[in-house]
Formats: C-alpha cells, sequence, structure tokens
C-alpha cells in the first residue's frame, strides 16, 4: 500500500518524464573467483547506455585506487584480474560512461579468494539507558552473550537518560583511550542522551536547518567539538542552534574512530506497546537472527519514488550496494510495504520519496508499520525530515518496531557504502566508512555529515552461520571434555573451542587443528576457579562478492576447576665455594626438578651441587614440573679460580702449552718472580719461590686438566696464564 505524501520540496519533486534511471547511475556488480591459479572475474549487468567503462583496484585496508583497466567497451559485462592471491582482500571500483548522464555510473565491491576468518573483532562499549537496565535484564544478559559469541569483548555501562551529553562522552574517551588499538564500537541500546550539532539541512528545506541529531559526536574521539559560533534562531525550535546552548557547531565530523549504532525506541506513541516492549522484541529478533532462527532469503526490494532526480538518483543507493550483498539478478524493484508484508522474506530493501518526521512519500506513513510485519532485515530509507531522528513516531526508527527489520539508515545523502558486508564485516563498519568519506567512493553530498546515523545493532553482518548446541563442559580429573550437537547447517568445514578463565579474561582458542567431530577435551587445567568454553562452528561462505572464512557464533558452557597445578618456582645458590656450587630449591606445586648448569651438566635433584670445570658465567636454569604444568627460573653463576689477575701481560709465555707436566716460563716483565699454579676448582696444586727465565717447572704429577699459573713478583703484583696439561 503506498500512501502519498504532500510535503516536498522543489529540489525534491520527481521528474515526470527522464529516460534516465538511478540503475543508470549504479553498476551492479558481483564476483567469482577461482582459487586454483587465482583470479578474480567482475560481472555486473549490461546497461544500454553505456559507452565504456574504467576498472579500479585497492587493498581494502588502503584509500587509494589504482586503475588497472581502462576503456572498456559499453558492451562489457566482466574483467578478469589475475593479479591475485589466495587469502586477499581486495576492493574493486568500476566506472560506467554514458554521454546521455550527468553523472558516472558507479559500483563497488569487496572481493575475497579464501579470505581469512575474522576471530577477534575488538571491544565494544554497550551503553544502556538505565530505564531499561532491570526490566530487560534476561534480554541484555542474552545480548551480551551473543555479541560475546560473535568476538567482541563487551563493556557494559548504564547511564541516566538526562545525563549530560558532555559527560556521557568523556566517560566513552575514557573507555577508549584505556586501549585505543582494540576498542572498535559503540552500542546504544534505549534513549541514550542525544547530542545536536550544526547548522546545515542536508534534506534542503528552509526551515530544517540548524542542530541535527548526532552519534558521530560519541563517536569521533579525537576531535574538537565547539558551542560558540553558530547563531541559528529562524527554524523549528528543535533544530535552533545558539551559542552556548549544549548544541555544538559542527555541521561534518572529523575523522570518526569508533562504528556506532543505536536502538532507541523511545517516544514512539503510533505503536500499542511500551518502549520497555519493544526493545524487548528488538531484541529477540536480533537474537534470532545472530543464531539462524530465521534466516532472510538473499534478494532485494527498491521502492524508488524520486527517480533521476536531476542526477542525484537517490535509489541507486540501493541499486549498487545490493548487487554484492545479493546478487544484482535477485534485486526487483517493488512495493515497500506489500513486497514485504506478511513476513514475505527479504535480507535488503530500500524506499524513497518526498518526506516528512512520520512519512516518505510512496512508500508509507510511521503507523504502516504499526500494523506490520514486514520480512526485510536491513533497510535504507530516504526523504526529507525524518533523517532527523529524534523525534516521536520518527519513520527512520519505526521499522525497527516490527517484523524482522533490524537496522535502518538515510541513504541518498549522502550514498552509504554497505559493499563491505558483502565480505563479512558487520554494518557498523560499514557506518564508519560512510561517515568518514570524503572522496573514497562516490557520495554525491553530505560527505562527513554529523547526521549520517545507524539505527539499529552496529555488530549485525550479512551472512550468518547456524551454530551448535547442547554445548556441555564436563570436568574430569585434570581435563575438561567439551561435547556439542552439530550445527544444522550442511558446509560445516568444523569447529573452533574458545576458552576464557579468571586468568584469561578474554577467549582465547586453545585448539590447534579445526575438529571435525562433536566433542574435545581440554587437559590440565591449571588453576582453579571457572572455565567458560565456547564452541564456533566454521564454513567457507561462497558468496557475490568471493569466498572467504566465516565462523557462527558461540554457544557456551561452564565448568567448575577445583584443581591446582599453579608452580611457583624459587631458587638460589646456597653455597659457593671456588668452583663447587650448591643449588637449593622449593616450589609451591612442582613435584619434579630439572637443572641445566650451563656447561651440558644436568641435575634433577631438588638442591643438587655441582663443580665447574672452566671459569666463566654460567645460566642456570631450573624447570619445575608437575603432572599438568612447568614453570622455569634461572640463576646467573660466576666461576673463577679464586684469583683476580692484576696485569695482563703478553709477554708472560709459558711454553709448550698444552703440554705433559714439563713447563719453561719466559717473561720480559719480571726477572725474578714465584710460580704458583691452581687447579680449575681453584685450589692450589704447586708452588715454587725465586724462579728466572726459562727455568724448566716439572708439574708432571698433576693430572690432565686446566690450570692457571701466577707469576708473582716482589712487590707482590701477579701475572697470570692459562695451562692445558695433556
Amino acid at each position: 500500500m503506498k500512501k502519498f505524501i504532500l510535503l516536498f520540496s522543489t529540489l525534491f519533486l520527481a521528474n515526470a518524464v527522464t529516460a534516465q534511471t538511478p540503475k543508470d547511475a549504479s553498476v551492479e556488480l558481483w564476483a567469482k573467483v577461482q582459487t586454483a591459479a587465482p583470479s578474480v572475474t567482475l560481472n555486473w549487468i549490461t546497461s544500454a547506455i553505456a559507452t565504456g567503462y574504467d576498472v579500479a583496484k585497492k587493498l581494502k585496508t588502503t584509500t587509494s585506487w589504482t586503475t588497472i583497466a581502462a576503456g572498456l567497451s559499453g558492451t562489457a559485462t566482466s574483467y578478469v584480474d589475475n593479479s591475485v592471491v589466495v587469502g586477499g582482500n581486495y576492493e574493486y571500483r568500476v566506472i560506467k560512461y554514458a554521454p546521455t548522464l550527468t553523472y558516472n555510473g558507479y559500483g563497488y565491491i569487496n572481493v575475497g579468494i579464501e579470505t581469512p576468518v575474522v576471530e577477534n573483532r575488538g571491544k565494544l562499549l554497550l551503553v544502556i539507558a538505565n530505564n531499561l537496565t532491570l526490566a530487560l535484564a534476561p534480554e541484555i544478559k542474552r545480548l551480551q552473550d551473543d555479541l560475546e559469541g560473535d568476538g567482541w569483548e563487551v563493556l557494559t555501562s548504564h547511564v541516566s537518560t538526562t545525563m549530560a551529553v558532555t559527560a556521557l562522552k568523556t566517560m566513552i574517551n575514557t573507555t577508549y583511550n584505556l586501549d585505543p588499538l582494540n576498542t572498535k564500537a559503540l552500542f546504544f541500546l534505549g534513549h541514550v542522551p542525544v547530542a545536536y550539532s550544526g547548522n546545515f539541512g542536508p534534506d534542503a528545506h528552509p526551515d530544517h536547518q540548524g542542530a541535527w541529531p548526532t552519534d558521530s559526536y560519541y563517536a569521533e574521539m579525537t576531535g574538537s567539538w565547539t558551542d560558540a559560533s553558530v547563531n541559528q534562531t529562524t527554524v523549528s525550535a528543535r533544530n535552533i542552534n545558539i551559542p552556548g546552548d549544549g548544541k555544538f557547531d559542527q555541521s561534518s565530523s572529523g575523522i570518526v574512530e569508533l562504528q556506532v549504532g543505536r536502538v532507541d525506541l523511545s517516544s514512539m506513541p503510533a505503536f500499542t506497546l511500551t518502549e520497555t516492549q519493544l526493545t524487548k522484541n528488538y531484541l529477540d529478533k536480533d537474537h534470532d537472527y545472530r543464531k539462524k532462527v530465521f534466516t532472510p532469503i538473499k534478494r532485494a526490494v527498491i521502492d524508488d519514488n524520486f527517480g533521476w532526480m536531476t542526477g542525484e538518483a537517490f535509489a541507486s543507493s540501493g541499486y549498487k550496494n545490493f548487487g554484492p550483498l545479493v546478487t544484482p539478478t535477485n534485486v526487483i524493484a517493488g512495493d515497500y510495504f506489500t513486497t514485504m508484508a506478511a513476513g514475505a522474506s527479504y535480507q535488503w530493501s530500500y524506499g524513497c520519496g518526498g518526506g516528512s518526521f512520520t512519512s516518505c512519500g510512496g512508500v508509507g506513513v510511521t503507523t504502516d508499520f504499526t500494523t506490520s510485519n514486514l520480512g526485510g532485515v536491513f533497510t535504507m530509507l530516504f526523504g526529507s525530515y525524518f533523517g532527523d531522528w529524534d523525534i516521536a513516531n520518527n519513520f527512520l526508527r519505526a521499522p525497527l518496531c516490527q517484523g524482522k527489520t533490524l537496522t535502518n539508515v538515510w541513504s541518498g545523502r549522502p550514498h552509504w557504502a554497505l559493499h563491505h558486508m558483502g565480505l563479512g564485516e558487520n554494518i557498523g563498519y560499514s557506518t564508519r566508512v560512510t561517515q568518514n568519506n570524503t572522496g573514497t567512493y562516490y557520495y554525491s553530498y553530505a560527505q562527513n555529515f554529523i547526521g549520517i546515523a545507524l539505527m539499529g545493532d552496529p555488530t549485525l553482518r550479512n551472512d550468518v552461520v547456524a551454530p551448535v548446541s547442547n554445548v556441555v563442559a564436563t570436568r574430569i580429573g585434570a581435563n575438561c571434555t567439551i561435547n556439542w550437537t552439530a550445527s544444522t547447517q550442511t558446509n560445516v568445514l568444523g569447529y573452533n573451542i574458545y576458552m576464557k578463565n579468571d586468568t584469561n579474561k578474554t577467549y582465547v582458542k586453545i585448539n590447534s587443528s579445526l575438529i571435525t567431530g562433536t566433542s574435545y577435551t581440554n587437559p590440565c587445567l591449571v588453576y582453579p576457579g571457572i572455565y567458560k568454553y565456547m564452541v564456533r562452528a566454521l564454513v567457507l561462505e561462497n558468496v557475490p562478492s568471493g569466498t572467504y572464512y566465516n565462523m557462527s557464533e558461540g554457544i557456551a558452557d561452564t565448568a567448575m576447576n577445583t584443581n591446582n597445578f599453579a608452580i611457583y618456582p624459587n631458587a638460589g645458590i646456597q653455597t659457593q665455594v671456588g668452583s663447587v656450587v650448591n643449588f637449593t630449591a622449593s616450589a609451591v606445586g612442582g613435584t619434579t626438578y630439572n637443572w641445566n648448569f650451563g656447561d651440558a651438566g644436568t641435575s634433577s635433584s631438588q638442591n643438587p651441587s655441582h663443580t665447574y670445570t672452566l671459569s666463566g658465567n654460567y645460566t642456570v636454569t631450573l624447570t619445575v614440573s608437575n603432572s599438568c604444568n612447568s614453570k622455569t627460573y634461572t640463576i646467573s653463576v660466576g666461576i673463577t679460580t679464586g684469583i683476580t689477575p692484576n696485569i695482563l701481560d703478553e709477554s708472560f709465555v709459558v711454553f709448550p702449552n698444552p703440554s705433559n707436566g714439563k713447563i719453561k716460563i719466559n717473561t720480559s716483565y719480571i726477572d725474578n718472580f714465584d710460580i704458583t699454579v691452581y687447579s680449575s676448582d681453584g685450589k692450589q696444586v704447586f708452588s715454587q719461590n725465586a724462579l728466572s727465565n726459562d727455568k724448566e717447572v716439572n708439574l708432571e704429577g698433576l693430572a690432565k686438566g686446566l690450570y692457571l699459573v701466577q707469576l708473582k713478583d716482589r712487590d707482590n703484583r701477579t701475572i697470570s696464564k692459562r695451562l692445558i696439561i695433556e
């Protein structure tokens, strides 16, 4: 059912007759990839008006495009790129040229060939309005588990709906600064305080200039937001912005660091349910989507009531985004409400038309949602006024209150870039890309606009894997065995197991290779406490954007461990006499001691004694073990003969060296000297007084080994040299 709204601006009047369409302003892409002799084949829908195409490429992590094919013919419908590798993650831009277009057609796609799985998605700040905290405690706990199961580390805060926006920003900044590298996302649940900013109206209505609601304010961590310069008083009261009123000056944001999304179902009296009931219903369907209780059909519907619109072609937001997500052949033009009525399943939808705060011309009005059960999950709507979403019965928030719809965005000014979701990214990632887009992707108008906002859960993804069920963790002795029921999905490659406990606060994978069965034993739980195990199914997705490894959300169970196999070693030198060292060790929890003395000597005694044969500095290693654990402790030991040479003189010669025991000494340093010989353990084994150069010294009574020969003059100055007796 279409309800046409009479509230249009001159700019938003659709052209009555035009040969140009939003499809013409789009390049509807999909890809096929090949692993053997890796290649990417880009495909696009043929266009009768095209005169040529250019293809550009970049890595996903960069922003600069490189043209790899220029001047393809207007009849071309594909391009093969062989300069790719398995595991690569690429983006392509295809530009369509046509003389009849007032601007070019664009298409974007993120393509991978067996792109690696994302295990950890980072830290997410879940900020909950405190009026929902108690009433929805079970649903919030389930949401936290779901987010954790998808690889997020959840940091939860509960805030007052009347909290100052500056105080909330400070709280978010403080948390972010604790770990800026890993803190990635913001999820607002409930009527978390709304910031306002700017003097700008992207719907081009003079009465709708001024301050608009912005979540970019909370997501930008390093920018400066001021409240000193804008003085806009000639607009509606809610958009007035004057210095010092708590509304900020900025109409565009700087670089937004955090992904941000909002589920705020307050002030929706058109629906008979309360905010709490509406939010509960949202969290229920959010959970069901994540766990694949329902699976939307990969298709999309576009309800375009603007057409070409002097080249802005708002609905091209749908056409160029939907191809990489569901394939272009699964995208239809149709009426928004009637096509998705009675739960008819569509993964994506788009609707645009002249609007008001509660309507979109040719699409519908807020009250249409109150009696609907639409089967679309991700949607985009565009029209005047309702992009300003912090108002009662707002049309942008209304879809989330019914049916299967989980997210909605205002796309057309600017165009959103959602194509990364085709290769596994969450919609919050696409939100941040769109907010930061100043030219990497075609946007038309209103780039960096502070009002770019996601209504819905920012962590949701395009492709969902059916999880396992009936996960049971059972401790038996020192080990824990995890059993589960297999995923119902037929293309599962295997399973990964993740564990956390009081020692490891975040999940770590504990299986070294993919598990193909439905059981796994974690050996030797070292520390006492609660162990939480999570099982995730792995698949290789084959989608319109290529292939990538994807995991289900994890299902978890806990086990209590009362054993303690922790080892706390301590070791040292008890005594040292010359080269004889007595070591001592103790270790709480240790049962086996293994010493390595650093000179190839070893011992399994707890308190060993070791004699070194050579002087030097040694690193002694003690490994203490028990049946489940081991710890290593190191000690430094210095060994000398007990003599510290005062003078080393190269003219001091002992010969022959090595010797059979008879030696002569020649030195130019002293003419008359006493000789003393020490064994390697520092014991004196020979001495003779008043010797002179070339006097033979008989050491034949000494055993083979290393010795130190010391000469001392009348002033008690010493020089020394090593001697080997064979």
